[in-house]
């Protein structure tokens, strides 16, 4: 098995002792003239900015101002923590303009039955205003199997779309010009060799791959704490992580190659804060990731990216996402030594919280989403996607995708909140969670950090990476989620948690929805295509790439090159995954009780 290098031994003594005044809020910098000079200094970037063509008034016809701040001549103590919009440490987001500067990005995830049937839900979601894609790819693509595998039977196509080679990939885009449209995908195990298909795509449109641009979830981290897709034991897949993160930052710098997702953990049951600290830590596993690779956080930093839950407890999500910023902000720049703005942004992706959404009475989960994507957009979130009123029955229906669609459009055009920049900041409650819950992930990042033999020991990697490894493995991570979930499930049975037409105002007038059903045909037609490109490839040629790569895993040199020229002669996923999977081995859990 490959071994990670040694690294060095992080110090952390000059960084903790100061963790007390960044969470407090008792620093200095909230004196009257030293927030006159950040408001002039917001003024002055703001005025640089390039801003939206549009109407920044009320909908009565008031002139709003682009921020709202302290009156002049106030003294807030700790005011550097909330700040100006644009300004480390960015908890009031990333821009100065905020959204009127630019939009977040509507992304639908999206996928089901074969590539055909997914490029003709993507034209749609295009054609509808949509502003990019996000693929969902069925259980065997996820698990780096076949379409015509044993281990696939009865679930292609299901959960999202059959990808076996290329030439679904090929079809996936068909007429979608991959060098003009954001795409993100959400694999985890075999995100190395799905991301080299869809490079050999773009290059088979002709698009210059150098100017890709999108992001691909390859968060492996996760899936040990709470989603179970992996396909070898971690330090492989950390492996593959690090060759991924090299080639995008000397080849592809617009692509974002990893996006660290909290998503799963929060689904799984962790709370918010559970949510918020574990992912962050596992994005600082990636930072040390990259820095063992000897790289350059300043330029590999910019391309981490995230992805979070947005749940229904409005306030409490709008202050994760704004400690979110400001937890990453901090650490990047006193832990890490990041230099530069970019490598300080913590930019994320958010998808409303599909477990929020009940079976009984489905047209409820319309409010449910509203309610979740206006938390993520006052968060200052960067792209969003709004779950379908049917997706807890089955995959969305064309209809239901447009419902899920059209929220995200009324909240950007009607409701005017995107016309201020952060408009709770300064709230005393949202204030107070927010500082709360960054408090609490610190002291999680503290206890992972402790499990991984804290900070005077040599690490392969670095510290929270090393913590994060043994988490995994004496079940830390899973026996927390599962605890949190288990205390809210006692506290609905019981009543203290209350949810509309489960445990309160069950009566209703709502019939059965008409929902989405993958028939079996879809499953025997790409096994049918499948078998056909095998027929028609060049067998010597896939097989003299395979050999290569197998090398290339024993040899311990950037394994990227070498998949995608497996891809280009039709070499499939599970082709793919199971030449490397010869060297690296499998992995299984332990089980716990």
């Amino acid at each position: 098995m490959t071994r990670l290098p040694v690294l060095y031994i992080f110090s952390w003594t000059s960084y903790y002792p100061g963790m007390a005044n960044t969470t407090n809020g008792t620093t200095d910098g909230g004196g009257a003239e030293e927030i006159e000079a950040g408001r002039e200094r917001w003024q002055r970037r703001y005025d640089a900015a390039r801003k939206r063509d549009t109407d920044f008034t009320s909908l009565s016809g008031r002139r709003l101002e682009p921020v709202y701040g302290p009156p002049p001549g106030s003294e807030v103590p700790g005011f550097e923590r909330i700040g100006w919009p644009g300004e480390f440490p960015f908890t009031r987001g990333l821009y100065p303009t905020g959204y009127r500067g630019r939009a977040w990005t509507i992304r639908q995830f999206a996928g089901f039955g074969n590539a055909r049937q997914t490029n003709e839900r993507y034209k749609m979601i295009l054609a509808s205003g949509g502003g990019g894609l996000s693929v969902a790819f069925d259980m065997p693509t996820l698990m780096g199997h076949d379409s015509d595998s044993p281990h696939a039977l009865g679930e292609v196509g299901h959960c999202g779309v059959a990808i076996d080679s290329v030439a679904d990939m090929d079809l996936l885009f068909e007429g979608i010009p991959l060098g003009e449209v954001t795409t993100s995908m959400t694999i985890s195990g075999p995100a190395v060799p799905a991301f080299c298909m869809y490079l050999v795509a773009a290059e088979r449109q002709g698009a210059d791959i150098g100017i890709l641009n999108g992001t691909l979830q390859t968060d492996i981290f996760k899936e040990y704490i709470a989603q179970k897709e992996w396909l070898y034991p971690p330090e492989p897949q950390l492996r593959l992580i690090g060759d991924l993160m090299e080639y995008c930052a000397e080849n592809i710098p617009a692509y974002k190659p990893l996006s660290v997702s909290g998503y799963h953990i929060r689904e799984a049951g962790a709370t918010a804060a559970q949510e918020l600290a574990y992912t962050l830590a596992d994005g600082f596993g990636y930072v040390e990731l990259g820095l063992s690779r000897g790289m350059d956080v300043d330029t590999f930093a910019p391309g981490l990216s995230f992805f979070f839950d947005a749940h229904i407890d409005f306030f409490e999500e709008i202050a994760k996402f704004r400690a979110a910023r400001r937890i990453w902000a901090r650490w990047m720049r006193d832990v890490y030594g990041a230099e530069t703005e970019k490598a300080q942004w913590l930019r994320f992706h958010t998808q409303t919280a599909g477990v929020s959404l009940t079976a009984q009475q489905p047209y409820n989960n319309v409010v449910r989403t509203a309610v979740e994507a206006l938390s993520a957009v006052l968060g200052g979130t960067n792209s969003l996607h709004t779950n379908a009123l049917d997706e807890t029955l089955a995959l969305p229906t064309e209809q239901a995708a447009e419902i899920a669609l059209r929220t995200q459009q009324v909240i950007m055009e009607e409701t005017g909140v995107i016309n201020v920049a952060d408009p709770l900041g300064g709230s005393w409650y949202v204030e107070s969670l927010t500082d709360e819950i960054e408090a609490e992930a610190e002291r999680i990042f503290a206890h992972i950090r402790h499990m991984g033999g804290g900070d005077d020991v040599e690490h392969a990697i670095g510290p929270m990476t090393s913590g994060i490894l043994a988490g995994i493995e004496n079940g830390y991570f899973g026996s927390e989620i599962a605890e949190s979930a288990f205390q809210y499930q006692q506290a609905l049975e019981k009543g203290e948690k209350r949810i509309v037409g489960v445990n309160r105002h069950t009566a209703t007038v709502s019939g059965e929805l008409d929902i989405l059903r993958i028939g079996h045909e879809v499953e025997r037609e790409q096994r049918r295509v499948l078998a056909e490109r095998r027929e028609a490839r060049d067998g010597a040629a896939v097989e003299r790439t395979l050999a290569a790569l197998l090398e290339g895993v024993r040899s311990g040199g950037n394994l990227v090159p070498l998949i995608m020229d497996a891809a280009r002669v039709e070499a499939t996923l599970g082709e793919i995954c199971a030449t490397m999977g010869e060297e690296f081995g499998t992995y299984t859990e332990a089980p716990r009780f």
